[in-house]
């Protein structure tokens, strides 16, 4: 047996000899153990180059390299400094020798080799958490070793033979050391062998990676005789770049065009410091960096769309960004000069970008995955920034190209165009209009000449985007605007974009807009006749008419009124005297929908205006009646008639209310004069078929009138009737109405919170409306219990104020506190239970001696409000909840967060990691 303790050569020999050549497979395996220990043992340093003599056989020689190497990889640290040469220098000796001996032999050393490189890597410094000056001092020390180290790497990497594992490693540590700021001129020798090993599929990746990091070091730019020695082997990868964009190879397109990118968008720019220069101010070489510039160019327009098949072109923006700026920053006379060399440049840069930002046919845009599709949203978001920022250098002159592009192609008619085409230069129209500094004269010229359908869709996509607000700006451009906006309201292909872009001047520019008021209701009124667009167009084109009759006088408004709703109240009455059928309900649901979205925008008390932009152009507040509550006086008795046979219809009493209920939120006070008559309506309509929208409308005029001593006695009638039928519903069994008890519950709220005094009625009966609270804590819709939770919150702090609620609640707490507990024991979705800690919050606040007894009694039943909870957890429950940490809310919440996993048994699991 060989020698055990410190290892001897004879020992060594032994156990080599029986793990190569003992039949025995037990001796091997001992074998093998050992000379594993002996490889990491302090002897390796020196036993290791004994056994590389070369009258050694190849299997003790590859032991000996195999030893070094995992002394240089795993125990680095146990070498001194003074003797790195001195290793470095044995490993090259011995690399000489075998380079005509054993090839394992061989390859082995030069893993060695390349672990040395890599132990001396700057990656430990670079992840260090280091103070910064001491950062600083290492980096310097550091950076002075690059002399003794990068001529090694030089040798790995340009000899013949070095495997390329070997290389790899050799071009992740030069890739690591020039993250230290080498400077560039030092690195060149290294990233030329770099651009070499490109060609090699193996090495691609770690190649880019590493000449990226070189060229991109933010010192490399003083070194303008190494970067303009970069260009050729940049523009020699062309033919590499379109063999790969032939091929769909997208890794290799990708990654030179990372090189080119990393070169040109790094080194463009000019430098501040006295003495400095950049590539792009080397006047002999501008026609280099020009091909560079190209060949970006080309990565930009690489075929295929974005992200399907090619994830190249969007590396390549930034890129414009940075070329654009160092052009704009020259003094005015070299400036002129680079424009006239890049502005072709860049209009051809336009033309690319709304290629890239086309949609794919409809048939191959239906395969793509949904993250495909949001990933070219935010591509086509990119190029729409691309495209603003383009428009500060080439200004009108783009516009116009752009303009004379759309006029070809819509009027093309030998060679139709694709809709991905139209809409991707629509878009580029859009992406400029957003522009915020757009000029005046740029767009002026625009609308002049014959509004073709080419003005319309110009005009429309435009106002689509800001240009809405730049008119009310330049008041003066509406004129060219206006009549193209109105001419294609009558283009049903041009629906969404006519209707909304004129929502949006007309809520922007309404105080301009009197001088066209006229024309405005004319040509709306006709299109909304003729049915020429869908409901929900119609439904904006009257909240545009709002907008702008707001800005009329009283007089110019209810004589537009007159005109623009006469035809509709005709036909209200018609169909109110017909059988009703579904062909009918539908036409009346129309009309009320028309008068909702024309009374939720006209507002002649300015209530929504933007203080700041508008105050100026505001009118003054007009005196008299508003004209919203003079039409609705005058229709109150025809929609009355309606809901007199349509009663039992939910969708046509929603419509009516939203009447109501929009022009209350729009008018607010001015609204007063209709509040006694839509009470009493109200009333009626609940009284025989109660509904959640006669609720929610019942909510808005508690919200806005029953504060005032002079409406108060309507509102008060109202809400007891409407409590009065509703708890009537509940003892007739509410479940198949969770609609309405959720709407109840805002009521209650609302009432609360702005008049606790119609809890005081005597004729209102608290304890069942608190019973019917408690009841809707247990319904199995999350709206409505978060509904009820939201009333007792509003209840409970008026226990001190309003008698009746006190008496209820220390009567019935304990019902509302067991039903808390239940939803929080499992009965109820884990979502609610921030609002039921709301409730405990509150009983603690306002009922704690209560809510002490309450929490023992209930907690001493067995399973409640879980099986899965035992004694012991329930009772350091109810301790949290009334300890001293029971003021603060958040405190509370995470109790019942904690609480309810315990109920559930989910406390703990990963199913609740992130609750």
């Amino acid at each position: 047996m060989w020698q055990r303790g410190p290892v001897m050569l004879p020992s060594l020999f032994q156990a080599l000899h029986q793990l190569y050549y003992d039949p025995n497979i037990e001796n091997k395996n001992l074998a093998q153990k050992w000379l594993m220990q002996a490889q990491v043992s302090p002897q390796a340093w020196h036993f290791s180059w004994l056994l590389l003599h070369m009258d050694k056989v190849p299997e003790i020689q590859y032991f000996g390299a195999s030893a070094l190497h995992i002394k240089i990889s795993r125990y680095w640290n146990d070498i001194p400094a003074d003797q790195y040469e001195s290793l470095k220098s044995q490993l090259f000796t011995h690399i000489t020798r075998f380079a005509s001996g054993s090839k394992i032999v061989l390859t082995r050393l030069c893993v060695a080799l390349a672990s040395l490189a890599l132990s001396m890597m700057p990656e430990e410094f670079q992840t260090s958490r280091l103070p910064q000056y001491r950062k600083g001092q290492v980096r310097s020390v550091l950076a002075q070793e690059c002399g003794s180290v990068f001529p090694l790497l030089e040798q790995l990497l340009q000899q013949q033979d070095s495997p390329g594992f070997i290389k790899q490693k050799v071009l992740k540590c030069f890739s690591s050391w020039v993250q230290l700021e080498i400077p560039l001129m030092d690195c060149e020798n290294l990233i030329q062998a770099a651009f070499t090993s490109l060609q090699d599929p193996e090495l691609f990746d770690t190649a880019v990676e590493a000449v990226v990091n070189a060229i991109s070091q933010p010192d490399a730019q003083r070194y303008v005789n190494t970067l303009l020695k970069l260009i050729p082997p940049v523009l020699g990868l062309q033919e590499q770049l379109r063999q790969a964009v032939q091929s769909g190879d997208m890794e290799t397109s990708h990654g030179i065009c990372r090189i080119a990118v990393a070169l040109g968008e790094n080194h463009s720019r000019a430098c501040p410091a006295p003495g400095d220069v950049a590539l792009l101010d080397q006047v002999e070489h501008w026609q280099s960096f020009l091909a560079l510039v190209n060949m970006i160019m080309f990565c930009t327009g690489i075929p295929g769309h974005y992200p399907v098949n090619e994830t190249t072109s969007s590396l390549t923006l930034t890129f414009w960004y940075t070329l654009q700026d160092d052009i704009l920053s020259f003094e005015p006379d070299k400036q002129a000069v680079y424009q006239q060399v890049y502005r072709p440049v860049y209009f051809q840069l336009v033309d690319v970008l709304l290629h890239k930002a086309q949609f794919p046919s409809d048939e191959e845009y239906g395969f793509w995955s949904s993250d495909e599709k949001e990933q070219f949203r935010i591509y086509r978001v990119d190029i729409s920034d691309t495209l603003m920022y383009v428009y500060e250098m080439l200004g009108a002159e783009l516009l116009s190209s752009l303009y004379d592009k759309l006029g070809r192609l819509l009027t093309n008619t030998e060679q139709p165009s694709t809709w991905q085409h139209t809409e991707a230069l629509l878009y580029g129209f859009q992406s400029i209009a957003e522009t915020i500094d757009v000029n005046y004269s740029d767009v002026a010229g625009l609308g002049r000449g014959s509004p073709s359908e080419t003005s319309f869709g110009l005009i429309l996509f435009v106002c689509a985007g800001a240009l809405s607000e730049w008119l009310a700006d330049h008041p003066v451009m509406i004129n060219n605007v206006l009549p193209l906006v109105l001419q294609a309201l009558g283009n049903p292909e041009l629906s969404i974009s006519s209707v909304s872009t004129l929502k949006k001047i007309c809520r922007e520019c309404k105080y301009d807009l009197p001088p066209y008021a006229a024309n405005i209701v004319a040509v709306s009124q006709e299109v909304l006749m003729k049915q020429i667009h869908k409901t929900s167009q119609c439904m904006w084109l009257m909240q545009a008419l709002g907008f702008l009759l707001s800005a009329l006088q009283v007089e110019e408004i209810l004589k537009n009124l007159h005109s623009l709703i006469t035809p509709y109240i005709q036909q209200l009455e018609k169909l109110a005297d017909e059988t009703p059928n579904p062909s009918n309900k539908l036409a009346i649901i129309h009309i009320l929908g028309l008068l909702s979205n024309l009374f939720t925008t006209l507002d002649i008390s300015h209530h929504d205006d933007d203080h700041e932009s508008t105050e100026v152009k505001k009118l003054p507040v007009q005196q008299g009646p508003n004209p919203v509550v003079v039409v609705l006086q005058q229709v109150f008795q025809l929609i009355q008639k309606v809901l007199s046979k349509w009663l039992n219809d939910a969708q046509v009493v929603e419509s009516v209310c939203a009447i109501f209920e929009k022009s209350v939120k729009t008018l607010l006070d001015d609204f007063a004069p209709m509040v006694p008559q839509l009470c009493e309506m109200l009333g009626q309509m609940y009284s025989t078929i109660p509904q959640a929208s006669a609720i929610d409308l019942t909510r808005q005029l508690v919200h806005i009138f029953a504060h005032e001593p002079a409406h108060f006695p309507p509102i008060k009638a109202l809400f007891l009737l409407v409590t009065s039928v509703t708890l009537t519903l509940f003892q007739q069994g509410p479940r198949d109405h969770p609609d309405i008890v959720d709407s109840f519950m805002q009521l209650l709220a609302q009432a609360l919170k702005r008049k606790p005094d119609l809890f005081l009625c005597s004729n209102l009966d608290v304890k069942a409306v608190f019973q019917c609270g408690v009841l809707s804590l247990k319904f199995p819709e999350a709206p409505t219990v978060k509904a009820s939770c939201g009333f007792f919150t509003e209840l409970l702090p008026r226990c001190g104020e309003i008698a009746p609620v006190g008496q209820v609640v220390h009567e019935n707490g304990k019902v509302l506190l067991q039903a808390v507990l239940e939803g929080v024991g499992g009965q109820a979705s884990r979502s609610l239970m921030d609002h039921f800690a709301e409730i405990l919050f509150a009983l603690n606040k306002h009922c704690f001696s209560y809510l002490s007894v309450w929490i023992k009694e209930a907690m001493q039943q067995d399973g409640f409000p879980s099986a899965r909870v035992s004694p012991e957890q329930k009772e350091t429950f109810s301790q949290q909840i009334l300890s001293r940490e029971r003021v603060n809310k958040r405190r509370v919440k995470e109790m019942v967060k904690e609480f309810t996993l315990l109920c559930r048994g989910l406390h703990g699991t990963e199913y609740t990691a992130d609750y």
